[in-house]
């Protein structure tokens, strides 16, 4: 896997990690609103690349961040420019 994607999948694990310790919940806790194991909950929060996005997306919505997934390449200035220069 290239660098950059393990260090951005570890951020988002981070993230993720962050958001259930500020709502004080414990791994239990969502993995039981998110209808996974303990050991997942884990894995996601180290940004393990195996770990399916179905996972991710129901761990956000666990932590009520579900409308978060929508912000996924939502920023996307090379395929904006490419847009722009064909319309020129």
């Amino acid at each position: 896997m290239p660098r950059v994607l393990a260090r951005n999948l570890a951020l988002m694990g981070e993230q993720i990690m962050l958001a259930r310790k500020r709502r004080h919940l414990s791994m239990q806790d969502v993995a039981d609103r998110a209808t996974v194991t303990r050991l997942t909950i884990s894995k996601v929060e180290k940004g393990d690349p195996t770990v399916s996005m179905g996972i991710y997306a129901r761990v956000l919505y666990a932590l009520s961040l579900e409308n978060d997934i929508s912000l996924i390449a939502a920023n996307d200035p090379l395929g904006r420019a490419l847009q722009d220069a064909e319309l020129k």
